[in-house]
């Protein structure tokens, strides 16, 4: 007897989420401005070498997994309140609110090296960081719903997703290049303020449909705040009522909350491998450093910008999201497990291999997840619904960093990045997307 997956019941105008492989938008110039913006938003030049930096000022795996814990609480409590705000009255100002912050952000991080200072600096991130989760994406959508191309968001948002690896890729080469000259990290944060001031000017070409909806001014007063605000809550609340909604949520918060705790773990790896080289001994071990994780962090990005870009075609493979999805979530984590397993082995190659697959497989797996989601959030509290996401995955990600730091310090790298890998790869049964059939909004 065959085994049949269960499907819910179709409605009269219910539409099976596939993936389809062909492609048919057309590349006009918001498609370039989402472009830019991904390639500038990873313009980051402290990403590749964030926890050096952090070691180098003196503070413990366990202190720095604290300052992550502060990022992601912030990143929680914030998380739904931005999301509905730029809903309400308009993503364009939200996305120049979160890059305002992260400027400020990155200035406190070169200029004062006290601990406290970078608490309030991963504050600022944090703000950055909610007032862009999930806004721009919704843009996106809300373009790409404004256009009749919503069937080809896939496609869409790995290419532009893929920009922003090919931003990441340029970024660690130009990070290096800093590191190797100046002989410290701090310069990076200087550096990134501007791609940020350039992001700035950027959204003021958005146009103003990109907004959703939001509240216009009648006199002194905001026209129908109270009901605008009720509209996309209630609309938020109907969609988090899916049980399918939640297994996504979880799967995507899950998996993105380890990597995004792990990720920067592969810095302290490479710097052990730097040790070990036989070449370039007669420069100090900075210098070495930085080489060896600007080019494998550039490899990195580059492969990571292919992975996004190939999205749609690996989710036709797998003949729904829902099955990319999953399959992704298990190979990611298993990956990972190697990487924690190697280190810990001393085979830092090893591990440095398997978390270039583990970028890879995010970056593909994201644009699948966002297309997934969408489907399932109505388009009205899309910004909402995505930023929800991230609160979930800020909050898993706020329990991690912590206890991963704290490993890392008593029995080192390797085994805190197997431990919170196995213990997501055990809890996989509990996230496991299954394909179903969603009502059109």
């Amino acid at each position: 007897m065959s085994w049949k997956p269960k499907l819910l019941p179709v409605a009269p105008n219910a539409r099976i989420q596939v993936c389809s492989s062909a492609m048919s938008f057309r590349r006009d110039s918001m498609y370039v401005r989402f472009r830019w913006y991904g390639f500038l938003k990873n313009l980051r030049f402290f990403d590749a070498f964030l926890i050096l930096f952090l070691r180098e000022m003196g503070l413990s795996f366990l202190q720095i997994g604290v300052l992550y814990s502060i990022r992601e609480i912030s990143a929680n409590l914030l998380e739904l309140p931005t999301g509905i705000l730029a809903d309400s009255f308009g993503r364009r100002h939200a996305m120049m609110a979160s890059f305002a912050a992260y400027v400020a952000s990155f200035l406190l991080f070169y200029s004062f090296p006290l601990f406290w200072v970078y608490a309030l600096a991963m504050i600022l991130f944090a703000i950055g960081e909610t007032f862009r989760s999930g806004t721009h994406k919704a843009m996106i959508l809300e373009y790409l719903r404004l256009k009749g191309w919503e069937d080809h968001k896939i496609a869409y948002y790995g290419r532009t997703r893929a920009a922003s690896q090919l931003g990441s890729s340029v970024a660690s080469l130009v990070a290096g290049a800093l590191v190797f000259y100046s002989g410290s990290f701090r310069i990076a944060f200087l550096a990134s303020t501007v791609p940020y001031v350039l992001g700035l000017f950027l959204f003021a070409t958005y146009p103003p449909e990109l907004d959703g909806t939001r509240l216009e001014r009648q006199g002194r007063l905001w026209r129908t705040l109270r009901e605008t605000v009720a509209e996309t809550v209630h609309s938020l609340l109907g969609s988090l009522r899916n049980p399918e909604l939640w297994r996504s949520l979880f799967s995507s918060a899950g998996f993105a909350a380890v990597f995004r705790s792990t990720k920067d773990y592969l810095q302290p790896i490479l710097q052990t491998q730097a040790v070990m080289l036989p070449v370039l001994v007669s420069l100090s071990l900075e210098q070495r450093t930085a080489i060896l994780v600007a080019g494998i962090y550039a490899g990195i990005h580059a492969l990571a910008s292919l992975a996004s870009s190939r999205a749609q075609s690996v989710c036709a493979r797998l003949r729904s999201p829902a099955q990319a999805v999953y399959v992704s979530y298990l190979l990611g984590l298993a990956l990972l497990c190697v990487a924690g397993a190697s280190a810990w082995l001393r085979l830092p190659w090893l591990a440095i291999v398997c978390f270039v697959f583990v970028y890879m497989l995010q970056n593909g797996r994201r644009p699948i997840l966002v297309g997934y989601l969408s489907d399932l959030f109505a388009h009205q509290s899309m910004a909402s619904g995505l930023s929800a996401e991230n609160q979930l995955r800020t909050f898993l990600a706020a329990l991690v960093a912590p206890l991963l730091g704290w490993i890392a310090d008593a029995w080192g790298v390797g085994p805190a990045i197997l431990v919170v890998s196995t213990v997501a790869l055990i809890l996989s049964p509990l996230v496991r997307t299954r394909r179903t059939q969603t009502l059109e909004p």
